[in-house]
């Protein structure tokens, strides 16, 4: 059986069960990331809510052993959790064994690297791999060179080796949000949780119990199936039951996606996105370095600024993030679909729980959501419109858009400039248009902003004639 390359994604990997992810290539992706972790190295390994991913869970030991790693299995985990593993010591993690890992290793130190089995948000037939190794993210060219490898080594036979160490990870992350957010404790706020069937209650109702919050919650229990809606918060049909909950009985409502790193968080009012939410949790914060992905309103970065924050622009995936967030000492970075990074009091990984606690925090101490955000200056925004293309495709269409932009229609927009980090974002004098390749499937993703909702019109069709100059061109070339 052939391995498709095609799960080895920017962020992470990523297929379908059994057929790209089946045994063989499974067993092979352990081996050789155990040979890029190195031998006799410590790797924490946790999965989501679908009934596949203990079987994923098993090869990928098989192949970890292969090459020679120690592996730590936490179970069924929010990937917070999972990221939660590499910065604690292992003997705060409860293993079984402590006399016999002792003897291997010393228990003083944190794990090696991580590897969460989930596949997020993505239906549930899908699942994959987030990895971190030496508390960074692995991905890019990484993974992509991670697939040359196997590709080239498919007849390579592992043999079944499932040997584990069970660890707990739940308990001291809890013990650590219990005691960071005790001042929470008896929080009069009505809460409304939907946490999708997904695994964000392997961990939140026991901390919300901890902390005494009054709170309901939608579909805490973990299947894998998602039968009530699909775990994905940034999609507004997923968010019914959660917005009828909040009308009647709440003050404020999160939801979460499958494997809890991304959070929706709804007032009676409105739907904050992600770089509102930067907004808010900057306030809290002294003149903070904040990190916005290319889909970010102007708002953002213009209110940062205004308040004395360094605001910096940079490249959408949460494995972008996190390296720039290192590189830069950054406080928090955001992208808008409630992927929130916090370096300030916290690790520098996305965490949804974490992001919950910390809005409570705000509203504990006397911010109100919905009269930050209406103090901002307006602006009308589109969602994401996706254009479909190929993969071989979207990334020569966008290099195209950049050449038509050096010479662009008499009746284009004026230009104020052109920021290319992350595809292309065209600065008008009222708004802006951004055009990028996806990572991770075959689509262009495009958004617009501006002033005046007619100029926001504009600006869309405009870019959508460049694209569209630039398919044909390509289709001719």
């Amino acid at each position: 059986m052939s391995i498709s390359k095609s799960i080895f994604r920017e962020y992470d990997i990523r297929g379908i069960f059994e057929k790209e992810l089946n045994e063989e290539s499974v067993k092979l992706i352990g081996y050789y990331l155990g040979e890029k972790i190195g031998g006799n190295k410590v790797v924490s390994i946790g999965y989501d809510a679908r009934s596949h991913s203990p079987i994923l869970r098993d090869y990928l030991t098989s192949g970890l052993n292969a090459a020679g790693c120690i592996v730590l299995d936490m179970g069924m985990v929010a990937t917070p959790v999972n990221y939660f593993s590499n910065y604690q010591k292992i003997k705060g993690l409860y293993p079984d064994n402590v006399a016999l890992l002792s003897s291997h290793f010393s228990l003083e130190v944190s794990p090696d690297a991580s590897i969460m089995i989930t596949g997020s948000h993505n239906p549930s037939e899908y699942n994959g791999f987030k990895i971190t190794i030496d508390r960074a993210p692995f991905f890019g060219e990484q993974i992509y060179r991670l697939g040359d490898e196997i590709a080239a080594d498919q007849k390579r036979v592992i043999p079944d080796n499932t040997v584990k160490i069970n660890i707990d990870v739940k308990s001291p992350y809890i013990n650590f949000m219990v005691k960071e957010f005790a001042h929470l404790k008896g929080l009069k706020t009505k809460i409304v949780i939907d946490c999708g069937n997904g695994v964000a209650d392997t961990v939140i109702t026991r901390i919300f119990d901890a902390l005494e919050l009054d709170y309901r919650g939608l579909y805490c229990e973990p299947d894998g199936t998602f039968p009530n809606h699909h775990p994905d918060p940034s999609v507004e049909k997923n968010l019914v039951d959660v917005k009828t909950a909040l009308e009647k009985e709440g003050d404020i409502a999160f939801a979460y996606d499958g494997d809890a790193d991304r959070i929706a968080v709804l007032t009676h009012k409105h739907n904050i996105k992600g770089d509102q939410m930067a907004l808010l949790f900057a306030l809290g914060m002294e003149k903070p370095t904040v990190i916005g992905e290319v889909k970010c309103s102007q708002v953002m970065y213009d209110e940062l600024e205004r308040r004395g924050a360094t605001a910096i622009m940079y490249k959408t995936g949460h494995s972008n993030l996190k390296v720039k967030m290192k590189e830069t000492n950054a406080d928090l970075a955001c992208e808008v679909s409630g992927h929130i990074f916090f370096k300030h009091r916290y690790f520098g990984y996305d965490d949804a729980i974490y992001a919950t606690l910390r809005m409570l925090e705000l509203i504990a101490e006397g911010i109100d959501p919905d009269k930050e955000i209406e103090a901002l200056p307006q602006v009308f925004s589109t969602e994401e419109i996706k254009i479909e293309t190929t993969e071989e495709e979207k990334f020569a269409i966008i290099d195209q858009v950049k050449m038509l932009l050096r010479n662009p229609p008499s009746d284009f927009p004026a230009i104020k400039n052109i920021i290319d980090v992350d595809g292309v974002r065209i600065n008008f004098e009222n708004g802006w248009g951004l055009v990028r390749a996806s990572n991770t499937t075959p689509v262009l993703v495009t958004r617009f902003e501006s002033t005046d909702a007619s100029l926001a019109k504009e600006y869309e069709e405009k870019v959508n004639d460049l694209i569209e100059s630039a398919k044909k061109y390509l289709a001719h070339a």
